[in-house]
Formats: C-alpha cells, structure tokens, sequence
C-alpha cells in the first residue's frame, strides 16, 4: 500500500525505435550561422514510416520546439552520446526534394548564407487540406513544336531539336524588337516536354508569367504546365507547388522564388530579362534568379537559356567564358522587325513650339507625340513616380530639405504643400533657408505631373497612367497618350503607334554600376511595344545622343553593349569580372566581423562608409577567389554566432544595387 499523502507514480516504457535506419538525420529550422548543419534524431517506431526523407518534422532544439526538414535516414549516428527523438512527422509528404536540397546547400555557400534562410525562399509553407487532396494525372507529352519565330535565329531549330532529343545546349538569347518572347520560349518549354524532361522558366513579374502560360496553353493545351506568383493565395500556390512535385505538371512558370520549383527530371532551365531587379531576392541570403537557374543547371545537367531583349555583362560573360553561345537574330531580320529610333538632347529652351515649350518637350518629340496620336495610341516612359520627386529654391537653386530629418522635399500634387520624403512633415509655408526665397522649382518630374502637362497640350486626348501602384495591363489602339514609369507600359493592341522616352539624362547618370546598362534595358523594354518595321512607329528617346547606350539602343545592338560593359568592369575590378562582398550594419558589428574574416589573397578591401544604418565596407576580390570569400565570411559569421554578441552585419554578395 502506498504511504499516505503520496501519489502512485507509474513509469512509462520509451517507445521502441523504428527497426530499419532508425536515426534521421534533420535540417532544424534555425538560421544561426553556427548551427547551419544536420543534427541526428532517433526515429521512434510509430514515426519509422512517416518520417521519410523530405517529410517535415518537430523536434525539440536547444530547449525550444522547431520544425525541420528528414534530409536522409541512417543505420548508426557518428555523434557519441545519447540522441533526443522526433518530436513528432508533421507531413509525411517528400517536399524537400534531394535536387533542391542540394541546390540549397549551393546557394547558401554562394552567397554566405545558411541552408534554413534558402529553404524559406524553395519551400512553400505547409497547407494541409491541399496536401490532403491528389494532384491530377499528368497528360502524355505533346510534339515537338514547330520552330515558328525560331527559324529566324542562328541556331535556333538546332536548339529545339537538342532539347527534343533531352540534350542540354545552353546559350544567351536576345530576340528581335518584333520577337514574340513568350511564344518563343513556350516553344522551348514544348520542345523539352517533348523529350520526356521538366522545364522551368522564371520570369520578373505576374504579367510576364501570365503572357508565357497564355503562350503555352496556346501551344500545347492546358495541364502541362503550372504558374507560380506571389499573387496566388497560399492554398492556391501550394495546389500548384505539389502537381510540380508530384510530377503531375511537367513544366513551371513563375516569378523569383519559383527557381526552386520542384520540377521532376528537370531539361531545361529558362530566365527571362535577368537584368531586372526583380530577380533579386530582398531576403537573405539574397540569392539572384539567375544564377540560382545557373547552378541547378550545372547540377543536373538541365539545358540553360538566358534570354533578354537586352544583355547584361553577366551574360556576355557566359559567352566570354565558353560557357554558353549567343542565340540572336540575324540582322537583316533585326532591321525588318526595329522601329525607327531617333535621339534628341533634352535641352527643352530650345524647342520653338509653344506647346513644346509648355509640354517640356523638344519639337521633334512633340511633333511624334502629334504625329502618332492620329494612328493610335503613344507610349510616354517617365522613369520617376510621382507627381514632382524633387524640388529646390526657385531663386538660389538650393534643394528643399526638411528642417526635422534634412530629407529632400517633394510635391505629391499640385494642390498640396511639399513633404518629406522621409518622415511625411507637410511644408504648407516654406521658405529657403539660404535666401528667403518661397517659391520651388521642379528638379525632376514624375510620371504625375508629366501626364498632367501632357494632357493640357494635347487637349481632348484620353490620358492614362500606369505605375507601380496602379499598373494597366493592357490599353485599346484607339489614340490615347499613355504614361508609363519602366515596368509598368502597358501592352497595346496592335502596338504603339509612337513611343517618347523622356529624362533619358536622369537614368543614364544615376549613382549605380548598373545605370548605363538598366537605362538601354528599359528603353529596348519600351521600344519592342511599337509597331515594328521601319514603316511601324517612331520612338524618341530624350537624352544624350553620344551616349553609348543609346547609340546601342539606335543600333539594337545589345551584345556591342554587354560586350564594351564587361571589358569596361574588367578593367575597373567590378562585378562580374570581380567577386564583391558588401557588409552592412553597426560600426562595431561590422568591424567585429572583419576581425574574424580570412580574406583571400589579393582582396581589397574598401571602406568604411557612412550610410543611413550604420557604415558599409566592400571587399572585392578576383572573380576565381568568390567561393574563397564566401566560405570565409560565413565562416566569422559562424564564429560571432557562438559568441552570441554583437548586432546583425546584413551580407551580400555582389549586389546588383552596388553603388
């Protein structure tokens, strides 16, 4: 009998271990630097046939519950000592695929980063009444597609009967102005499927992907492919995830985080306009599409195309390198298909029209603009959002800046008083503190006030404008001016019958490695929506005409271009001809982390830099020393991680906003 006042305690017998490898190893979802590696568990018997490689599981860390991804199951651990148990399978269903669990391991050592940070960005949050329901039945593959537009480039049949044939060709490809891109590239998705292998195709935004499913249900039907976007609800999106991992759809298209898109016996890889900067990922360990698509290419042997309607000097190193070949257009073909480009200096004192003048137009834009509202619509880019982005003293020229943050003033409308740009203080009584003066001036102009000067002169014209907060997809070819930032130009039926792009000085000297090469990017963005021919529409661009990218732009050279933009880099020991680390945070932190860091020989370092978070120092190292780089600074960050002092220090490596 039990003594009184006590309770019978009855002990519980530890569930038997699974009788087959019955330790798994498990990714704990733990960003730490320090801790960015695989930790052993025992597999209780109840778990041994749900805890399969890939399944999610819950397992307790360092005193707290985390969850985790089964990366294998073993017979024995190497760790001496006792190992915890699986908490418990929270799916049993294989969503980290060994490809991608590779891939992750790949990208976290390309850019100093942990493998728990990359697989926030490849794998989809669980939604288990999706998991719950079955994923359809994959249709049979479709034929090989005709060349159609591809017959119109060097090598192009060549490179659809490679993929037909489940080779794997890689080449950079630049479309003609009056290429259609995602016909074309829905043909190299077809040609693929048609070999029996998965395609992936990335793209920058929900329009782009919209145009390339469009083009494949075209092609080839519907149920081949699906579409990944951030736009598609989570149950939406994760429907969509599983048909790819479950082999039901052979191909994905999608936006950013869709480059770790499980795609079964993955053949071709496919990026469209790597140059946009919304390639880049703005979480860490701030991976770029492209060269995510470039490593999983080389890791399963998967058929690579970098296509654009321009080229970045990422892409012509691939060429340089042997890496890939040029697929483009012949030029008798590019000479059909181009508009006619003409250039203008945008000294605006010069035009003798009075709408000109008032318009802030030289006469030869604004006799386009004219010409081409009397057979349809006529595109205006504007490369400034809002209303008036800058202002200064219209006496002494000073520029207004708020007197509470020192942040640059700007007018949101024309019957507002100024604010900040930075803390949103409302000057309803300004006065130049240099002068007295109370008046502003516009030192730049958005696409707001643009449009609205544009429709004064152009009386009884439809103006319509899309921006980033409010992007049109398509307009009518009914004339109308429509005002558009980079981006965000609508598409027109039919085409543009004219297209202006203004303040072509203000993108060409911005404070950025890249300006030269993303203002030719937008320009030919913007040019390929116009009639094409010689006979087509007229395009205007307003800005230096000596420049060498608009001359490439007059041309539709962008491969002279990347080509003079890579040696340029080269010369200068810049991204990509160089590897460049850039480390961000508190002067101590930073300072801290450089203590710790083995950098490789040959590297210089630059800095620190005062910047609005703290300082900024850049290392740069030859381009064959990156992975050297890398491997260091995750290195010191592991070891600052174990100390568990100190602030953040934001890493990347090379930045496509370098500058």
């Amino acid at each position: 009998m039990a003594a009184p006042g006590r309770r019978r305690t009855r002990s519980r017998t530890p569930e038997p271990l699974a009788d087959e490898l019955p330790v798994a190893r498990v990714l704990v979802d733990v960003p730490l630097p320090h801790l960015d590696r695989p930790f052993d568990y025992v597999v209780p018997s109840s778990m041994a046939d749900d805890a399969v490689p890939g399944a999610r599981v819950a397992v307790r860390f360092a005193g707290a519950d985390h969850n985790g991804f089964v990366l294998e199951r073993v017979a024995e651990s190497e760790h001496e000592g006792s190992l915890a148990r699986l908490r418990r399978v929270v799916s049993s269903e294989p969503v980290l695929t060994p490809e991608v669990a590779r891939l992750a391991r790949t990208v976290a050592d390309r850019y100093a980063g942990t493998v728990a940070d990359v697989l926030r960005l490849a794998v989809p949050p669980r939604h288990a009444t999706t998991e719950r329901r079955p994923s359809p039945a994959r249709p049979a593959p479709p034929e090989a597609p005709q060349a159609g537009g591809w017959s119109g480039h060097a090598g192009g049949q060549a490179m659809l009967d490679a993929l037909a044939a489940g080779k794997a060709p890689r080449a950079v490809w630049n479309p003609p102005p009056g290429g259609d891109w995602p016909d074309l590239t829905a043909r190299a998705v077809a040609a693929t499927l048609a070999g029996g292998r998965g395609a992936l195709v990335v793209v920058p935004d929900g329009r782009d992907a919209a145009r390339v499913s469009a083009a494949l249900t075209a092609l080839i039907g519907d149920g081949h492919h699906v579409v990944l976007e951030a736009d598609a609800g989570p149950a939406k999106r994760y429907r969509r995830w599983l048909a790819a991992l479950r082999g039901s759809a052979g191909a994905v298209v999608g936006t950013r985080s869709a480059a770790f898109a499980p795609v079964r016996d993955l053949g071709l890889v496919c990026v469209w306009d790597d140059g946009d900067d919304l390639h880049a990922e703005p979480r860490a360990p701030y991976p770029h599409t492209r060269e995510v698509l470039l490593l999983r290419a080389h890791d399963t042997g998967a058929a690579a195309l970098v296509g654009g309607f321009a080229r970045t000097a990422e892409a012509e190193l691939l060429l340089t390198t042997g890496w890939a070949r040029p697929l483009t257009a012949d030029r008798a073909g590019v000479r059909r298909s181009s508009p006619v480009v003409r250039t203008v200096g945008d000294d605006y004192e010069q035009a003798r029209d009075e709408a000109a003048r008032s318009a802030r137009l030289p006469s030869m834009a604004w006799r386009t603009v004219r010409d081409g509202l009397a057979n349809g619509p006529v595109l205006v880019q504007v490369p400034r959002s809002g209303y008036l982005p800058g202002v200064a003293c219209g006496r002494c020229r000073a520029a207004a800046r708020c007197t509470a943050c020192a942040g640059p003033l700007r007018l949101g409308r024309a019957d507002e008083p100024p604010r900040c740009g930075w803390c949103a203080t409302a000057y309803p009584s300004w006065r130049c503190p240099e002068c007295g003066h109370t008046t502003l001036r516009a030192t730049s102009v958005g696409v707001g006030r643009t449009a609205e000067e544009l429709g004064r002169v152009f009386t009884g014209t439809p103006v319509v404008v899309s921006r980033g907060d409010g992007v049109r997809d398509e307009v009518a070819a009914e004339p109308a001016l429509v005002v558009a930032t980079p981006g965000a130009e609508p598409l027109a039926e039919g085409g543009y019958a004219a297209a202006l792009l203004l303040d072509g000085t203000s993108m060409l000297t911005r404070p950025s490695l890249r300006a030269a090469e993303e203002a030719l990017r937008r320009w030919m963005g913007a040019v390929v929506l116009v009639r094409p021919g010689p006979d087509g529409g007229n395009v205007v661009v307003v800005t230096d005409p000596s420049a060498p990218a608009v001359q490439a732009l007059v041309r539709w050279d962008p491969a002279g271009f990347a080509g003079r933009e890579l040696a340029e880099r080269a010369e200068l020991h810049l991204p990509p001809a160089a590897r460049v680390a850039e480390l961000t945070g508190a002067d101590a932190d930073v300072t801290d982390l450089l203590d710790q860091v083995e950098v490789p020989e040959a590297a210089e370092t630059l800095g620190p830099a005062p910047t609005d978070d703290g300082v900024r120092v850049v290392i740069r190292v030859p381009r064959g020393s990156g992975t050297a780089l890398a491997a260091a600074l995750r290195a010191a960050a592991g070891v600052r991680s174990a100390r568990r002092s100190g602030g953040p220090v934001r890493v990347r490596i090379d930045p496509v906003d370098l500058g």
